[in-house]
């Protein structure tokens, strides 16, 4: 214990509580998918305040290993679970479990590729996990069919692995995105799901047009 304490700063106990956020999530994606998508989105926003925590009072030496491990768990394993809790009948279910476990090593990969190659960088290759995550808890939360939410495991595995690069948010625009995630946490069912929508809307813009148009960067997504 002491060793932890010596070794960790205040922007690893914000990755961990990531972590754990990420396991409640799994726990309640059967229970309720609802309330596993706003954790992953809240997850989410430890993951940028971690690094805002880290940029002003400086990480760790284990800062950057800490924070993959804790994405595995938030944007890799709860998503997947989120996803195959919707499902019904013994074949889709079936299909969601094999995308699912494809995803997640993607997932797995794709942050074993960020760590490194590209955590010095200011952009990375491939989609963000975090990203990833996001836009299937969004669509969740915005009554996106079940089986898009299913097909978007395969395509999102596809797309971690990719050759696209995709630059790091300003931190600007990452507070705009945290507040309208913010909102869609706290009042999901608001105005016809309107923060969701939102949510969803600017996380696909970013995933459609970041690598073209998206120019500039102060922080960094995994």
């Amino acid at each position: 214990m002491r060793r932890a304490l010596r070794a960790l700063g205040p922007a690893d106990l914000i990755t961990a509580a990531n972590a754990a956020i990420g396991f409640v999530a799994v726990a309640l994606a059967p229970v309720d998918p609802a309330i596993a998508a706003r954790l992953i989105l809240l997850a989410g926003i430890a993951d940028a305040l971690d690094g805002i925590v880290a940029r002003r009072w400086g990480g760790s030496e284990v800062g950057e290993f800490l924070d993959s491990l804790a994405d595995v768990a938030s944007f890799g394993v709860a998503p997947a679970a989120m996803v195959i809790a919707t499902l019904g009948g013994t074949l889709q279910t079936g299909v969601g479990i094999a995308l699912g476990a494809i995803f997640v090593g993607a997932a797995v990969l794709r942050l074993a590729l960020y760590t490194a190659y590209d955590t010095d960088q200011a952009y990375t290759h491939g989609v963000q996990t975090t990203l990833a995550a996001t836009i299937l808890a969004a669509g969740l939360l915005s009554g996106v069919p079940t089986v898009a939410l299913l097909s978007g495991l395969g395509v999102f595995a596809l797309l971690m692995l990719g050759e696209m690069t995709y630059p790091d948010l300003r931190v600007r625009d990452a507070f705009v995105m945290g507040t309208i995630q913010t909102a869609a946490i706290l009042v999901p069912t608001t105005v016809h799901s309107l923060f969701p929508r939102g949510l969803l809307a600017w996380a696909l813009a970013y995933l459609l047009l970041g690598p073209w148009f998206y120019r500039g960067a102060e922080g960094k997504r995994s």
